[in-house]
């Protein structure tokens, strides 16, 4: 008489584990955080005195988000203070996740604290040094809208298999400003990852308000050389929803007068963090 067995079934693969920054003023955590679940990550809002009072946490995880906001009120310039806080208190770590294959991105003020760190671009012979910045606005003010944005080809992690998308931008110090060199060196190593664009796709060529802050080369976000460092001055965690667009109950009216249902699609945002929790799934780093 023979055993009526259950099949075995195999434990799951972890999931990969997100540490979101959160606290003095960054204020998308919580968006930022619920993207990265929504992507198959196991991901926690960590108190930014936690991290500094405790580097090795940093390797509980295997990606550093970095989210917007106005951290420290933004004195001293957008991101300095964060910035000078992380480097004095983790040293190399932070260099040492990346070479272990682990993800970092910083989204708006996040991209502000990379580049003072000198973690972006992190040009080859210069590891480390601040060679770039994030300026004010050209056109004076902050600014809150959305952006046609053209996605270059690169090996960024975040941003494969994407060409052209919008996403939501809110900063008053989003200028990318580097020396002509630095700029031609980014473009010639494919860092350059985020374009400014016209709604066809065109380059914006600094024209505002499509260009939104002056960026030169219309840069909206870059990579470092191993593709697994982000920096962006848009939001992907503020449109995960094709519902977050603004156009999406015309959009939905559209479909209708066609006789279609509206697709229940997921926003372009979405993408950045499918892509980063695929990468940490295949890598098992």
């Amino acid at each position: 008489m023979t055993e009526n067995r259950k099949p075995k079934t195999e434990n799951p693969a972890p999931r990969p584990r997100a540490l979101v920054l959160y606290g003095y003023g960054l204020n998308c955590d919580h968006e930022t955080r619920f993207a990265l679940e929504r992507a198959g990550a196991d991901a926690v809002r960590v108190h930014t005195t936690e991290l500094l009072e405790n580097p090795a946490l940093l390797w509980d995880y295997h990606l550093l988000a970095v989210p917007g906001g106005f951290s420290w009120g933004d004195d001293h310039g957008a991101g300095v203070i964060l910035a000078l806080r992380l480097k004095l208190a983790l040293g190399t770590a932070l260099q040492e996740f990346i070479d272990a294959g682990r993800l970092v991105i910083g989204i708006c003020n996040g991209f502000q604290v990379l580049v003072n760190l000198g973690i972006l671009p992190n040009l080859p012979g210069r590891e480390g040094e601040r060679l770039t910045a994030l300026i004010p606005n050209d056109c004076g003010n902050f600014r809150d809208a959305w952006v046609h944005l053209q996605v270059l080809p690169s090996r960024c992690v975040f941003t494969q298999g994407l060409e052209l998308l919008e996403l939501p931008i809110r900063h008053g110090e989003g200028k990318f400003y580097a020396p002509s060199e630095v700029l031609a060196e980014l473009e010639a190593n494919g860092q350059i990852v985020l374009k400014y664009a016209m709604p066809d796709g065109q380059p914006a060529q600094g024209k505002f308000p499509e260009n939104p802050n002056g960026s030169l080369l219309d840069i909206a976000g870059v990579c470092d050389p191993t593709g697994r460092v982000l920096g962006l001055m848009p939001h992907p965690e503020a449109h995960i929803f094709a519902t977050q667009h603004p156009t999406w109950t015309r959009d939905k009216e559209a479909y209708r007068r066609r006789g279609e249902p509206y697709p229940d699609s997921e926003g372009a945002g979405m993408a950045f963090f499918r892509n980063a929790v695929g990468y940490l799934e295949r890598a098992a780093v």
